[in-house]
């Protein structure tokens, strides 16, 4: 199954939490919660011990997945 991460321009680098890159299955997703970052693949050369699931990122713990975009206001 492919991951994807939100990755920095500037650092060149994927965004971490606790050291983890942050990783979520569904890039649209990804992209649709986060507009103005780049979303890329990450490498499967990375280890799943080396990421940390979008959903258990302590800040998006009131987000449920899959996104409902409804539970969204404008």
């Amino acid at each position: 199954m492919k991951r994807y991460g939100l990755y920095g321009p500037r650092s060149r680098d994927f965004l971490t939490c606790g050291g983890r890159i942050l990783v979520h299955t569904n890039r649209a997703e990804m992209e649709w919660l986060f507009r103005n970052v780049t979303v890329r693949e990450v490498p499967r050369s990375i280890p799943d011990e080396q990421t940390m699931p979008l959903a258990a990122h302590p800040q998006l713990t009131g987000v449920r997945f899959p996104l409902s975009r409804k539970d969204f206001h404008a």
